[in-house]
């Protein structure tokens, strides 16, 4: 039986980290290159945690995902990058490995899987958004398909997600408790279907949506990269439209920005002008990914729970393996993580 030390060994690190990669501790610092040779090297030497050897020991009955297709919207090198995308894959593993499922892995290409590999599958488990044709292709193809990370807004269709226009209503009615009043955003337009639609990314429209309710809408303090898929907004990209935003004769003084990768381009920016954090200008973000807490200062962020989007996913195809006949969409919730980058709101 293969033991956490020789996992370990393995991959160079500690058995303590090991254990922790393999628990999916949300506050363990690692990097996701790290990360994946753990799990990947777990995976290869048929590691199985007490609680699949105790099932095993317990004779529970099979399960009947046998066989599981995750289909993924990034290609490998982007989900490493960000490790949110890495947390939801991460939970659909994790209960797959409880299941002892079978995982069939198929990244961003530009042609569509192969047909016969879905329909071989008990199920799909499909992250991140795709067009209007992809999701038709998809669930013409596969026994049983969820979405996880994007809602197809579609009753027939199983999926699990967060809000993202509630999360950023959090936010701003946060930002403006706390007596910001220059808020600005750097994010990107929606690439969906073919094209690009303009402020249609969920974040960037309840922001403008929110800044014309309150009558405080400048054009200005909105700084949007034209991307198509996730990998566009990197560090890089937070790097340039913060700097946009900090050469306005009147810049903002609060930036919200579409993840962390981004908040930490745009940390760099803002030293590089000879701003302090919070004090000449606070930076807030979504995602809550390992590194936040360890920025100068600590990053506030929206916390996405990445782990049960994935656990959530496998559970709804388990319900439909089960003979569920409607379609289901589940909200995970969102949670706001206030740290040194930001103001907190005065307690009512």
């Amino acid at each position: 039986m293969v033991t956490i030390k020789e996992i370990a060994k393995a991959v160079g690190v500690s058995s303590a980290t090991v254990s922790r990669v393999l628990n999916y501790d949300p506050v363990l610092s690692i990097s996701p290159t790290k990360r994946q040779a753990i799990i990947e090297t777990a995976e290869a030497l048929n590691y199985e945690t007490p609680r699949n050897r105790n099932k095993a020991n317990g004779a529970t009955a099979p399960s009947p995902l046998t066989k599981l297709v995750i289909v993924h919207f990034l290609e490998p090198s982007d989900e490493i990058a960000d490790p949110y995308y890495v947390g939801v894959r991460l939970g659909i593993e994790t209960r797959c490995r409880d299941l002892k499922t079978e995982i069939v892995k198929v990244f961003h290409s530009d042609a569509l899987p192969e047909a016969g590999l879905l329909e071989s599958a008990s199920g799909v488990i499909v992250i991140g958004k795709h067009s209007d044709k992809e999701i038709t292709w998809l669930s013409e193809h596969a026994r049983h398909v969820v979405f996880a990370d994007f809602d197809p807004r579609s009753d027939w269709i199983d999926s699990v997600f967060s809000d993202m226009g509630l999360a950023t209503l959090k936010i701003l009615d946060s930002l403006k408790s706390s007596r910001y009043s220059r808020i600005g955003f750097i994010g990107s337009h929606e690439s969906l279907n073919g094209s690009v639609q303009h402020f249609a990314e969920r974040r960037c429209a309840a922001y403008i949506d929110w800044q014309k309710k309150n009558n405080t809408f400048d054009p200005a303090l909105l700084a949007l990269a034209d991307c198509s898929g996730g990998q566009s907004l990197r560090l890089e990209t937070g790097y340039r439209l913060a700097r946009e935003l900090l050469a306005l004769a009147q810049r903002p003084d609060v930036i919200v920005t579409s993840n962390d990768n981004m908040a930490i381009g745009a940390y760099r920016a803002i030293q590089e002008a000879g701003l302090s954090i919070p004090n000449d200008i606070a930076v807030i973000s979504y995602n809550d990914i390992p590194v936040a807490q360890f920025l100068t200062p600590p990053l506030t962020t929206v916390r996405i729970h990445g782990e049960h989007i994935g656990e959530t996913a496998v559970d709804l195809l388990l319900e439909r393996l089960s003979g569920r006949s409607y379609g289901k969409q589940v909200r995970i919730a969102t949670e706001l993580i206030w740290r040194g980058s930001c103001r907190k709101p005065l307690e009512s």
